[in-house]
């Protein structure tokens, strides 16, 4: 699974109400500019001086297990948090400059007005077989596969990846939103795993050590997970525009997808030092849940070419747009393509995998 949207799904995040959107409630929203920054060129090199606030929790805790935080060329300020909701409005306040994030919050903030630009990709080698979410099934939901989903309770986050999968699982099945109901709930926490088991919502998208803790809790009476079948796994480096326009700052950022891209790999290559030092230290759990995340969490792909991942996102916009009844828009506008390289060469020869591909359309 893709480090940085692993820290989401730890994380206990408030949904802000920006995001809050119901499916058909379009009033409020505007579009973002996403300022073209394709021909202004990044300065060689980044001033010392230069501060940038960075809200990628799991990222630091690496950097500092590796001995690289001392290393930054740069001044940072870490925030404790990530995720789409908490960064959005950390963003609007002109508070954070980069976020670790999955692909929807981009796309959320494009449709409010909040002009961002993704700087850094990840996914997984083998995304469909070690997935990040598995969809909950609640006791007596009387759900054994997707086509078993037709007028059924469930749960629905929008504005964060599980809202999206959602969508995605449903337009697998043949299904819109109207041939089920829709229950608005945060995916924080233990909130759908909750849900599920008080009979709130027949369905819901579980991720993290959730996947094995809800049929530990609930399969006595019949909770159990099933398989999507769809690959889960983007995970970007999410930042302002504004951020990305001041040259300096530009400069900073790039330097630090290269430390990102570098965590990224010594994670998983220091599985033993990760489950100490991250789970069981930071996070609190179990060693035993650190092992089992560990386990499933897949390999990271850090690829020199966003073409794969550009055209995924394109999907996803379409599919939200046609769900939402916002307007659809090109993808592209989104990624700011003067980064596209910076990771890939940052692991080259580490054994990562780099390649130009991350296996879209699955």
């Amino acid at each position: 699974m893709p480090r940085a949207l692993r820290a989401v799904l730890l994380a206990s995040v408030l949904i802000g109400p920006v995001l809050l959107t119901g499916c058909a409630d379009n009033s409020a929203a505007t579009t973002a500019s996403s300022k073209d920054l394709s021909a202004v060129e990044i300065p060689k090199t980044v001033d010392p001086d230069t501060e940038i606030t960075i809200g990628s929790p799991e990222i630091e805790v690496a950097l500092k297990l590796s001995g690289q935080i001392d290393k930054l060329p740069f001044k940072v300020k870490w925030a404790n948090l990530s995720g789409g909701p908490q960064c959005s409005e950390a963003f609007r306040a002109n508070a954070l400059d980069v976020c670790s994030a999955a692909e929807i919050p981009s796309i959320h903030a494009h449709w409010t007005g909040l002009d961002t630009k993704l700087v850094a990709a990840a996914f997984r080698t083998d995304p469909v077989k070690n997935p990040i979410y598995e969809l909950g099934i609640a006791p007596g939901a009387g759900i054994d596969s997707l086509a078993d989903l037709r007028g059924k309770r469930i749960a629905y986050s929008p504005g964060q990846a599980q809202g999206a999968l959602v969508l995605r699982i449903l337009a697998k099945a043949g299904f819109t939103k109207d041939d089920v109901k829709l229950v608005e709930l945060p995916s924080t926490g233990d909130v759908y795993p909750t849900a599920l088991g008080g009979g709130q919502v027949d369905a819901a998208p579980l991720g993290g050590v959730n996947i094995k803790r809800y049929p530990a809790k609930y399969g006595k009476d019949g909770g159990k997970t099933i398989p999507h079948g769809l690959r889960d796994d983007p995970s970007h480096l999410w930042v302002p525009t504004a951020s990305v326009s001041d040259p300096q700052k530009a400069a900073a950022i790039r330097e630090f997808v290269t430390y990102w891209a570098r965590a990224e790999v010594w994670i998983d290559t220091h599985p033993e030092e990760w489950i100490e030092g991250y789970y069981v230290k930071d996070q609190g759990l179990s060693r035993e849940d650190g092992e089992y995340l560990v386990k499933t969490g897949g390999h990271p792909a850090i690829p020199g070419d966003w073409k794969d991942a550009i055209a995924d996102q394109q999907k996803t916009i379409d599919l939200l747009a046609k769900e939402t009844g916002k307007e659809s828009f090109d993808a592209k506008i989104l990624f700011d393509r003067r980064f596209e390289k910076v990771g890939a060469e940052a692991v080259s020869g580490t054994g990562a995998d780099t390649g130009a591909g991350t296996g879209a359309g699955s």
